[in-house]
């Protein structure tokens, strides 16, 4: 009956702003925990709790001699946790950079996002047709300039002609991946990093460089398999397949429609934030 009480004292003491501490946290804690899904952390952090739950139950016990090493183990494991979770460390600082306060406007209209869209779609499925091989990346708000970097540069307007063009086979720019950034295709024969996901084996090497570079940025990449002309998209270390054309170009021009309105909205609050503070 007491403890009752005491939940029921605790509840009525609640204020609004414990609430929003709380949300805040499991907000947190939610994002944490979806960054982490299905990675390396994961285990990780799976194996971190099993000793911090041993470290408590040997100092319970009177077990000082495996309480003194696992303590002083953790003391030194902080520094090694920092190497480990080096990747996961860096995707979750690209993620919060991401956050729809500090984005930039990639797009001028949705006319603009619908005619590179489609030339993107003609040409997929153009190269599907012949079972020819392509990796596009469209380049988001992360700067991709180190990838850039290991390919050709090109910086030519996006039409299906040239993409088609870049992935003929045995030419110069068939092997590795287009970039286009706003409407423009940057480079070619560029080297993605990756995955180091646990993929079917019915995936070849460009499958796996577009969740690589979808894992370590907010790009969208387009893959055509080589094998069997099939048409994926990967997004977020994410890769569905089976696309045709016209599917394609549907969920491009809502991804980046998406992200469009988003940047205008939030810039629209802020103005008007600012102008009611100005006016106050």
């Amino acid at each position: 009956m007491e403890n009752f009480s005491s939940i029921l004292s605790i509840i009525k003491n609640i204020t609004f702003r414990n609430i929003i501490d709380i949300l805040i946290v499991a907000y947190i804690l939610y994002k944490v925990f979806m960054l982490i899904r299905e990675t390396r952390a994961e285990q990780l952090i799976k194996g971190l709790i099993l000793i911090l739950v041993v470290t408590k139950l040997s100092h319970a016990l009177g077990l000082v001699t495996l309480y003194w090493i696992i303590k002083n183990t953790i003391t030194v494991g902080v520094i090694a946790l920092v190497i480990i979770f080096q990747p996961e460390l860096r995707k979750a600082l690209e993620h919060l950079g991401r956050s729809k306060i500090l984005t930039k406007k990639i797009f001028e209209s949705e006319e603009e996002i619908e005619n590179l869209v489609g030339e993107i779609a003609t040409a997929a499925g153009d190269l599907s047709s012949t079972k020819t091989g392509a990796l596009i990346i469209i380049e988001q708000e992360t700067g991709l300039n180190d990838i850039v970097q290991s390919g050709i540069k090109i910086d030519a307007a996006t039409s299906s002609a040239l993409l088609e063009n870049i992935f003929v086979e045995n030419t110069p720019l068939h092997d590795g991946a287009a970039i286009i950034r706003k409407n423009r295709i940057i480079a070619a024969a560029c080297v993605l990093p990756l995955t180091e996901q646990n993929v079917s084996n019915e995936l070849g090497t460009r499958h796996r460089a577009s969740i690589g570079i979808t894992e370590n940025s907010d790009a969208i990449a387009v893959v055509v398999s080589e094998e069997t002309g099939t048409i994926s998209l990967a997004l977020n270390g994410r890769l569905t397949r089976n696309y045709t054309p016209e599917r394609l170009k549907n969920v491009l021009i809502r991804l980046l429609n998406r992200n469009m309105n988003a940047d205008t909205n939030m810039f629209k609050k802020v103005k008007t934030w600012l102008t009611k503070t100005k006016n106050k």
